[in-house]
């Protein structure tokens, strides 16, 4: 006989339970077993809710069930916010994704409100972006810290299938040609574009049974690869670029691979629309501009051959022992001239021999070739123009003369080929005045 005293001992009491259930273990986030054990706890308890709903009279109605379900949606909602942010493993992510959407379905079958849960997954999403983010940092550091810089050989045309299978790369003059050959690129090239392919397919994962439209995912796998691009790759080909050790062959190599992989991007858009079929030219399609990362990777490229090279001269430089009071001049250039203009020979050999004359008979090895001869304009005037240097003799004005000869007959000789008329000779006027 004592009904409403009963009803409103077992509320409270299922209150206090309820609170119990929805207070996570500390360590959660480490497993997937502290998450499940977590859900299973709510679904059970909601399940013997929903259960006695059905099965008794006015022991709980709908607005109590609803009210404890809104308490438990905030708690958990705040819970897995906090937990996951604390995980840092992409796979682990993935699965606790897996497992609210199982949770989130279950809880719905039984006339539950989900929509927040689903709202925080995307939330999870960006989470999930970040650490896949981490993930291929490390992927890509790896590919470009093994790789050899040099293009990949072919022995074979199993092996060159292979390649080609990887990476989009057609030419028809090196089809043609013999075996053995070579590829214009090295290894990272193709390895770079698989990987870029796999961090597409792990975006995916997230995506399935989020009810998402296929232009939603389609613009989620589009931003995070643009990420990937302008960040982390980005990130990667400018640290190798930095390095202290870096040859101009390596850097050279560097431009080429760089032009490659910016040419493949436009099959990069193909894959994405083929996986979401979303066409590009739909309103709202975010595009790839993650081009950019390779012209800027290419253009610090440029600017650190340039810089490497000037460092080369001075190098050179400081071997310059003029004797301003000589009364005779030497019979040839100094020794220190010869060698530099040797160097600077052998450099632009090797540039105008690379593979891959679009990008090396062009714009680098021209600029490169003018910035050097500048720089060794500019430097030799300073060397006559010191403040130290208080008196010239003939003689050794006249041996001065016989190092810029030297270095207009490197100039006249065509290093590089492209030059109009005497460019390059120009380099040379202002010292020549003086």
């Amino acid at each position: 006989g004592a009904r409403e005293t009963f009803e409103s001992y077992y509320r409270k009491q299922r209150r206090k339970q309820a609170r119990l259930v929805l207070q996570p273990p500390s360590n959660m986030h480490e497993t997937l077993d502290g998450y499940r054990k977590y859900f299973n706890q709510i679904v059970g308890f909601f399940v013997v809710e929903d259960h006695i709903l059905h099965t008794t009279q006015g022991l709980v109605n709908r607005a109590y069930i609803d009210e404890l379900w809104e308490m438990a949606l905030s708690k958990t909602i705040a819970a897995l916010r906090t937990h996951s942010s604390y995980c840092s493993d992409p796979s682990l992510v993935l699965d606790l994704k897996n497992l609210i959407v199982l949770f989130a379905d279950t809880l719905q079958g039984y006339g539950f409100p989900v929509n927040q849960l689903f709202d925080m997954l995307l939330e999870i999403q960006d989470q999930y972006s970040e650490t896949l983010l981490k993930k291929w940092a490390g992927v890509f550091r790896n590919i470009l810290d093994s790789d050899n810089y040099s293009p990949i050989p072919v022995s074979c045309e199993e092996v060159y299938r292979k390649i080609v299978g990887q990476f989009p790369f057609q030419d028809a003059e090196l089809e043609k040609q013999p075996f053995p050959k070579k590829f214009p690129f090295s290894e990272f090239v193709p390895k770079v574009y698989s990987q870029i392919k796999e961090f597409i397919y792990a975006c995916l994962k997230f995506s399935e049974d989020l009810h998402l439209s296929s232009t939603e995912v389609d613009d989620m796998i589009r931003k995070s690869t643009n990420l990937l691009l302008t960040r982390t790759l980005s990130n990667c080909l400018q640290n190798v670029i930095k390095r202290k050790n870096v040859g101009l062959t390596e850097l050279v190599q560097i431009i080429i691979n760089t032009t490659h992989l910016e040419k493949s991007c436009k099959f990069l858009e193909e894959f994405i629309t083929n996986i979401t079929n979303v066409l590009p030219e739909t309103v709202h399609t975010t595009k790839l501009y993650g081009t950019t990362t390779f012209k800027d990777a290419r253009h610090a490229a440029e600017e650190e051959i340039y810089t490497n090279l000037n460092q080369k001269i001075d190098q050179f430089l400081q071997l310059a022992d003029y004797d301003w009071m000589a009364l005779e001049p030497g019979s040839r250039a100094s020794d220190y001239l010869v060698d530099l203009i040797g160097f600077l020979r052998s450099t632009f050999a090797v540039f105008t021999h690379l593979p891959c004359p679009f990008v090396l008979q062009g714009k680098v090895a021209q600029t490169a070739c003018m910035s050097a001869c500048k720089h060794l304009s500019t430097s030799l005037l300073q060397l006559l123009l010191e403040a130290e240097v208080r008196q010239l003799t003939l003689g050794a004005l006249h041996q001065f003369n016989l190092d810029v000869e030297e270095c207009e007959q490197f100039a006249r000789s065509g290093p590089v080929p492209g030059f109009q008329g005497d460019t390059l000779q120009l380099a040379f006027i202002d010292l020549r005045q003086v």
